[in-house]
């Protein structure tokens, strides 16, 4: 397989365009489709629809796509291996997390990674909603959830159970719920994106509807109204680790339930040919999250 075809297939993946990978590539347009029409003539099968104005993947495409990306990196570190000046992992690492998570978690690594390979660059993306990392061209997502069978690989990093927590000064003045139904009495802060709270018993799920003055999409804002005494909180446990060490928030634990067991999981398209880059980040987040927990 013509690996510089698979280069050119990438870049108009990137592009959504013939034209503007040609430009990118210093071809013409006509040349462009020859090398796309030859990798898919080897392939056996089309990547891609073209229309007059854009081009977009077929399926085939799309499972392709995550193929030729390490194709490309494979060939890279191949060639990393025997050149003196090239040290640590190197190119592009494209990362989606959760905002929450990736800005307590993961912006405080970036700094050493950036400092320690000085051939790396980094994309980190933070959003609460779940990307096609595939499509979108992520190396690898960090996902705090039960995750659904699918094609992608997932290794877990940590667990991270949901719990539910409140300042000591809002227990004070409230009392502290023993079971899970005395949340009802409770002014309980819900995310948006979470309408029931979840529990396990005895293998189960447990779904409580809660009621309080307010909810949000954002992490960071239930996490202080928590901290400052304004209701009851159920969040993962990173969320508020640096709270339950501090002292500012208090871990609750019911008579009749758990907190649902959840984990943080890497989720990549591919484990074949693994880029140093995600390999690295991957131990490097872990290795972080070790030490958070135990220090």
């Amino acid at each position: 397989m013509n690996l510089q075809d698979v280069s050119l297939f990438l870049v108009i993946t990137e592009t959504r365009s013939l034209t503007q990978a040609a430009k990118r590539q210093g071809l013409s347009a006509m040349a462009v489709s020859r090398r796309l029409a030859s990798l898919e003539h080897e392939l056996g099968t089309r990547l891609l629809q073209r229309t007059t104005r854009s081009v977009s993947l077929t399926q085939e495409g799309m499972e392709f796509l995550p193929y030729a990306r390490a194709l490309i990196d494979a060939e890279a570190g191949a060639r990393a291996l025997f050149s003196p000046s090239t040290q640590g992992a190197s190119g592009l690492l494209r990362i989606t997390a959760p905002s929450g998570f990736g800005r307590r978690n993961i912006l405080p690594l970036v700094s050493e990674l950036l400092a320690d390979n000085s051939k790396l660059n980094i994309d980190l993306q933070l959003s609460e909603n779940v990307v096609d990392i595939v499509g979108k061209g992520f190396d690898v997502a960090i996902r705090i959830a039960p995750l659904k069978d699918s094609t992608l690989i997932a290794r877990k990093i940590t667990d991270n159970p949901r719990i539910v927590c409140a300042s000591p000064d809002y227990l004070k003045a409230n009392g502290v719920p023993h079971f899970v139904e005395d949340l009802l009495q409770h002014s309980c802060l819900r995310l948006s994106s979470v309408p029931q709270w979840l529990f396990e018993r005895d293998g189960d799920v447990i779904r409580i509807g809660v009621d309080g003055r307010f909810s949000s999409d954002n992490v960071e804002g239930i996490r202080e109204l928590c901290s400052n005494g304004l209701g009851i909180a159920q969040l993962t446990r990173w969320d508020v680790m640096k709270e339950l060490h501090e002292g500012t928030l208090v871990e609750i634990n019911f008579s009749d339930v758990r907190p649902q067991a959840l984990s943080v999981w890497a989720v990549l398209p591919t484990t074949r040919y693994l880029p140093l880059r995600v390999s690295m980040f991957i131990d490097k987040l872990k290795s972080s999250l070790i030490s958070t927990a135990t220090g």
